[in-house]
This record gives C-alpha cells, structure tokens and sequence, in this order.
C-alpha cells in the first residue's frame, strides 16, 4: 500500500477500498516518511503491526469509505515498553475530532499489548492543534525531544 501511494494512487485508492481525499498526503507525509516506513517494514516484517494505519471516514461526500488521514507506531515497543505514535489528517478534515479519535484508536490498540508501558508523541510547540489532540487524550509534556525544535509528550500506562 505504501509503494502505490507514492507511486499508483488510483492502485492505492483500490487497495484502501475507498476514494482519497485530496490533497493527499495529509501534512507533514510526505516521500521521505512514506520511503522510511517502507524501509523499517521492509527491515523487519515484524514491525507490520507497529506502522503505518490509514484513517477511513465510513462515509464520504459521495456515500462510501473515504480515506483523511494516517497513522501509525514507529516501530515495535522498545526493551523499556515505549511505542511511538504520529498522525496526520487532510486540512479539510481537521478540526472535527477525527485526528483525536485516530489517535485514541492507536493509543488503546498499543496498551492492548501487555508489554506496552507508555505511549509517547512528538510535534512542534507551534502546532497547537496537535498539541490539542495529545492533551485530549491524556498525554503530558515531558523533556526531551528527538531533535531540536521538537517536543515530546507521554501517556503512562493506567
């Protein structure tokens, strides 16, 4: 799916089983994190359940399944429990809930493994938004950051 949504999107509209919404990719997707989530896919097919996701709405402005956005783990959980999670939607459909909820759903999919202790998130301080979204769903800012700029937050197992 990652391939044809570079390369194919009529291919990956067909494999998602629903329309794409444009413009597609959502923010901050784009060639170099699709071909990223390729390699660490390709580097351990283990890591299949620890990607990349896409955000279907069941019904689009024509009745069926329209895909607004993604999101996914950066790989399997760490030795310490940590999983990372990141998630973006198509400006139309921002400022709905809809990001919220998708990261809700990766947030419960990753404490359903019992070996998940924390689920952390980065983003910019200038992203408000998605600050928004972390702090819907009970993430805290912590230190630390994985380059300069950046700034992380946590959500501890309950």
């Amino acid at each position: 799916m990652l391939r044809a949504e570079l390369a194919r999107p009529d291919e990956f509209a067909r494999l998602l089983g629903a329309e794409v919404a444009a413009p597609w990719p959502p923010p901050l997707n784009d060639e170099q994190s699709n071909r990223w989530m390729i390699r660490l896919l390709e580097e351990d097919p283990g890591n299949g359940n620890w990607g990349m996701w896409y955000f279907l709405l069941r019904e689009g402005p024509t009745g069926g399944p329209l895909a607004i956005g993604n999101g996914g783990y950066k790989g399997k959980p760490s030795a310490d429990g940590t999983v990372e999670i990141g998630y973006s939607v198509v400006e139309e459909y921002q400022r709905k809930g809809l990001a919220t909820e998708g990261a809700r759903a990766l947030i419960d999919r990753a404490f359903r493994d019992p070996t998940v202790t924390r689920v952390i998130a980065e983003t910019f301080p200038d992203l408000a938004p998605s600050i928004r979204v972390l702090e819907k769903n009970g993430f805290v800012r912590i230190e630390g950051g994985s380059e300069p700029g950046v700034i992380r937050f946590e959500l501890r197992r309950p």
